[in-house]
This record gives C-alpha cells, structure tokens and sequence, in this order.
C-alpha cells in the first residue's frame, strides 16, 4: 500500500534483504512525495513505498482522505489485466475502483495513474520471467 502522496517515477535498486518484504507496487521505487502542492521533495523510503505514514510522517496532511493506496491485478485472459484500486484511511477502504491497463487508466488522478503503471509493469516482469 503506497503513500497517497507518493509519485514513483523509477525503479529503485534493490536493497540486498536476506527476505525481501511484499512491496505494494511490486518493486521499491524512488520518485516525489506531492503532499505539499507546489513543493518537490525527493521520495523512495519505506514510508513512500509502503504507506501508512499518517503521525509518522511530517509531511503527510492530517486531513488526508486516504492513508494508503493498495492494488491488485486479474488477469481475465493473457492479453487483459484488470487492477483494482483501494485507498484505505484507518485500514479501511475509503475509496476504490477498477480499470483495465494500459487503456483505462484512471485520468484525472496522476499519481494513482503513475502508482498503477508501476504495479502493473512489476507485476507483468514477474508474470514473464
């Protein structure tokens, strides 16, 4: 589950974990936290990655809706991926939905469109290797 806030723009090199831990987009990723319009601040901790920074985190907005996005794919058929979106606020869904990748993503909200194309290109690399 990322950071609402959190927009991945690349991978980030793995860490050498003796147990890798189950990343929310797949992979760990570097990019910007957007919790302060107009603001650019290098992103790719845990907190970014992983979500769940509300009283953790001194940039993340206490009037948050969301507290962490989380994602999930269907694979309908080899050709369709289908991801669900959740946003959680105190490990509850607040908001979600469903889109097929790469034609229905969802415009209007750039870092979940940005957070989906991650977990759908890690979650693809898997399905392939």
């Amino acid at each position: 589950m990322a950071c609402p806030f959190f927009m991945p723009v690349e991978r980030a090199a793995e860490i050498g974990w003796i147990h890798a831990p189950r990343l929310p987009l797949g992979d760990r990723y570097r990019g910007w936290c957007q919790s302060r319009p107009g603001e650019r601040f290098a992103a790719e901790g845990d907190l970014c990655n992983c979500g769940y920074a509300r009283g953790r985190c001194d940039r993340f907005p206490s009037e948050s809706p969301g507290d962490a996005v989380r994602f999930s794919a269907i694979v309908d058929d080899p050709g369709r991926l289908r991801l669900v979106y959740i946003v959680e606020r105190s490990h509850a869904p607040a908001e979600h939905g469903s889109f097929e990748y790469p034609s229905e993503l969802p415009i209007g909200n750039e870092r979940l469109m940005a957070q989906a194309r991650a977990f759908a290109e890690s979650h693809l690399r898997r399905r392939q290797s």
